[in-house]
């Protein structure tokens, strides 16, 4: 039989791989029930974002240009409601948000999530006949932030809109009549 020697240095690297992998382990599923962004109000989980992810994907599609999901509108949202709601507000986002979930559910008999484009948009037409007031209000909510989101983000800002001040451009060759 053969006895391997191996010296404290390469004991202590091979300990400080296998210590960082299992740090690195989790980060990489993302399985963790956290949210993306550090929030101060509101506490939301992995499910519930990705739920607002796709509502907001739904709210601004992707086409030839980028979709809610890609401009991360749904981060927006989270970050405007933590910071600039009022309590009741952010309140009534959270219940708003899992009654969406429950409401979708009940209605369609599956997940908003696993919906397809047309089903989802169906269905939020079809929140303009419903009494639930948590929901409208939560819709409400995400849809004036997304919209919000979308015309001030920075793909908007530099590659669609072309802002020219006021007077326009100055040319000195244009003939007079």
């Amino acid at each position: 039989m053969k006895v391997e020697v191996i010296n404290r240095r390469t004991a202590l690297r091979r300990l400080l791989y296998i210590a960082g992998g299992t740090l690195l382990l989790p980060a990489c599923y993302r399985q963790s029930g956290k949210e993306t962004i550090a929030l101060t109000h509101l506490v939301i989980d992995e499910e519930q974002e990705n739920l607002l992810a796709e509502l907001v994907e739904t709210i601004i599609p992707a086409s030839d240009t980028p979709g809610g999901k890609e401009l991360l509108l749904h981060l927006f949202v989270l970050k405007m409601v933590d910071d600039c709601h009022n309590p009741e507000d952010q309140e009534a986002f959270i219940t708003g948000l899992s009654s969406f979930a429950s409401l979708a559910r009940e209605q369609e008999g599956q997940d908003f999530i696993k919906m397809d484009a047309n089903k989802r948009i169906a269905f939020l037409e079809s929140l303009k006949e419903i009494e639930n007031e948590e929901v409208k209000r939560f819709y409400g909510i995400t849809k004036r932030r997304t919209i919000q989101g979308f015309t001030n983000s920075k793909y908007v800002m530099t590659d669609l809109k072309k802002y020219e001040l006021v007077p326009g451009r100055y040319n000195g060759y244009f003939k007079m009549t």
